[in-house]
């Protein structure tokens, strides 16, 4: 079986009672670290043993906590991580994935292997020009939609592949996939998202803990609207509001679904073109990865 060779991160702050990325990645025989602030610590040992995790996961305590900042702290913390053991790339996914999928034929199909996360790093090893890259989400891929294997120069959400020497970190409270994209596409180089590889990511605010709780919920909850539907729209709202002061060239304030977005237009950078390393060949055929397609 293919395992990713990079290393794998999920940055996580008051989850311990889900876990679903560690799980997901753990029912795939995949190791990965999980970076959590020091008060958390207790509660995610005992989540560990609770959900069968530690052969595959292994706890990182960050050494800061509360904050307020987002999680672009502690996603610079792990790039660091992965560079102080001579890694080039790494990942670093949100911690509310429901598992993986291969779209095959326009069905979503669960992986029980590490090895679309190889396939992934070794399509983006490719390209001299490719600092970010990363999964569609599940509920984007309609199973009557025919969507090509990948789409360049787009945002990459919640499970990212980045390159060690891209000139830009996180930064900011609120959108650091979407900020670190932009600036990424400004500069000249791609994205790639995968459709071929898909992550089950919750919606936002569904699930309990993380930004939910640190700001999203803290700001303005006295709205009428939030009682009545569980989301905080001022929460959604400030972070659009961000993005915006940001960018404004490519971004602006949209209302959708009963709550405040931000609409980027990526036909900006549609002229950025992939380059291939010198002397790469690109193999012939279908490389499965080991991958067979098994029905249970």
């Amino acid at each position: 079986m293919e395992n990713p060779i990079y290393p794998i991160y999920i940055v996580s702050k008051g989850r311990s009672a889900s876990m679903l990325t560690s799980r997901s990645l753990t029912k795939m025989h995949v190791p990965h670290y999980i970076a959590i602030e020091p008060q958390d610590e207790s509660d995610y040992q005992k989540a560990l043993d609770k959900f069968k995790l530690r052969k595959y996961a292994t706890l990182l305590i960050l050494p800061f906590s509360n904050h307020g900042d987002g999680p672009g702290r502690a996603r610079n913390w792990c790039w660091d991580h992965s560079i102080a053991f001579g890694a080039e790339k790494h990942w670093v996914l949100d911690d509310n994935i429901r598992g993986f999928y291969r779209l095959n034929e326009n069905q979503r199909i669960p992986v029980e292997t590490g090895a679309i996360f190889r396939a992934a790093e070794d399509f983006v090893n490719r390209y001299e020009n490719v600092p970010v890259a990363g999964f569609q989400y599940r509920f984007f891929a309609v199973p009557n939609q025919k969507l090509p294997p990948f789409v360049k120069n787009t945002r990459i959400y919640s499970t990212l592949l980045i390159d060690n020497n891209c000139k830009f970190r996180w930064r900011g409270r609120y959108n650091e996939d979407t900020d670190l994209c932009l600036r990424v596409l400004k500069d000249g180089d791609c994205t790639i998202q995968f459709n071929a590889f898909l992550q089950g990511k919750a919606g936002t605010q569904s699930v309990k803990g993380g930004n939910n709780d640190e700001f999203y919920h803290k700001e303005l909850v006295d709205d009428e609207s939030f009682s009545k539907t569980g989301y905080n729209p001022k929460g959604t709202y400030n972070k659009s509001k961000m993005l915006v002061e940001m960018h404004p060239d490519v971004v602006r304030l949209v209302w959708r679904y009963n709550r405040w977005h931000h609409y980027v237009d990526y036909s900006h950078f549609k002229d950025n073109k992939l380059r291939l390393k010198l002397g790469v060949v690109i193999p012939k055929g279908v490389n499965n990865y080991g991958m067979e397609l098994i029905t249970k």
